[in-house]
């Protein structure tokens, strides 16, 4: 019997995050990124958040909104900087958030780990760069790598396409992105959908995300 919960609002979805809670934040630039959820988040007012997530958020709506609430206190992502990155930048400049920047695929890889269970790993990308400086290394086959630690969320906001009403999530393209590993990586994962369907109605073999891994869903 699945322990997913069908949420009947967004509200209801993020409701009991805590202040100073890590959440992890899926979407690829504005693709799928759970929009409702952030502003769900905002009007439910946690602060002094750690947001980990690809970008620093887009424009002013979902990430950027939630920064631009000042309820962001550190943003752990690959790519802060973007051509509509102004909320973030402004923040930034003026000393009012701090930033951890992370390779993608280290990103990617650091919250797979968190989910399979993995204490560290070592890793090549970064080495020789600044972001390197003061990190712990060691030779593997004539080659320096960096070790890397896994990054584990007290919540997971992620978008999917579909759920049933087990929780298992399938994904539209695009928009799957960092939702998958987010969802094993996080205590609590909270989808928003865009309609759930009867269990049983999903290809098992389309089957991204497992309902083990998501403990809600609102279709948004």
């Amino acid at each position: 019997m699945s322990l997913t919960r069908i949420c009947d609002s967004a509200a209801a979805a993020v409701d009991g995050i805590a202040d100073g809670s890590t959440v992890l934040v899926g979407g690829f630039g504005m693709a799928g990124m759970p929009v409702q959820l952030i502003d769900a988040l905002i009007e439910q007012g946690a602060t002094d958040l750690t947001v980990v997530s690809n970008n620093a958020g887009n424009g002013d709506t979902g990430l950027a909104a939630l920064l631009a609430k000042g309820r962001v206190r550190k943003v752990i992502c690959s790519f802060p900087r973007q051509s509509d990155s102004w909320v973030f930048d402004g923040l930034y400049r003026a000393g009012k958030i701090e930033l951890e920047v992370v390779p993608q695929g280290n990103l990617a890889e650091r919250m797979r780990a968190a989910g399979a269970g993995i204490g560290a790993f070592y890793g090549r990308t970064a080495v020789g760069t600044p972001l390197a400086e003061g990190r712990e290394t060691r030779e593997i086959d004539g080659r320096t790598y960096l070790l890397e630690y896994p990054i584990k969320g007290d919540v997971a906001l992620i978008g999917a396409y579909r759920s049933d009403r087990m929780g298992n999530l399938v994904y539209r393209k695009t928009a799957r992105n960092f939702g998958p590993v987010m969802a094993t990586a996080a205590t609590v994962t909270i989808a928003q959908v865009s309609e759930v369907v009867e269990t049983g109605a999903l290809d098992p073999e389309a089957i991204v995300t497992p309902s083990i891994y998501v403990d809600r869903v609102v279709a948004v």
